[in-house]
């Protein structure tokens, strides 16, 4: 389970109640994990072409029929993989309660195992409105 400093507790309490409306400045780091099931996917096909910093997307799957908590991993269209099982209760509850994440890759790795593959990041967005930042 990610625990969160209770400053990122009461900037999601601002977001939810439209307290924090602003552009992104910044982002906070809430995990960095392997890319679970890249050796499934796209992963094979699309290795040459990621680097790191690569922006990924996270979306829900809550009716997947290997975990309701599924949150896939895609880049640029195509399917890398998941949120490792054991990884993925905050960021499927931060995404179901409507909360803006983002990802991106973090490290490639040559080699067979494919859990050593890629690594990549779940962050937070921060804001900043006319009065300064909103945690």
């Amino acid at each position: 389970m990610i625990r969160f400093p209770g400053v990122v507790w009461l900037w999601l309490l601002m977001l939810a109640t439209g307290v924090a409306h602003a552009e992104v400045t910044a982002h906070i780091l809430l995990q960095d994990s392997p890319l679970a099931g890249f050796q499934y996917h796209a992963g094979k096909s699309v290795w040459p072409d990621l680097r790191v910093g690569d922006a990924l997307t996270l979306t829900r799957e809550p009716d997947n029929p290997h975990d309701a908590r599924a949150v896939r991993v895609d880049w640029r269209g195509r399917k890398l993989g998941y949120v490792p099982r054991r990884e993925n209760a905050d960021v499927a509850r931060l995404l179901d309660n409507g909360q803006p994440l983002a990802a991106r890759i973090s490290r490639l790795a040559e080699g067979r195992d494919p859990w050593s593959r890629v690594r990549f990041e779940v962050v937070l967005p921060v804001m900043q409105d006319k009065k300064g930042l909103a945690p």
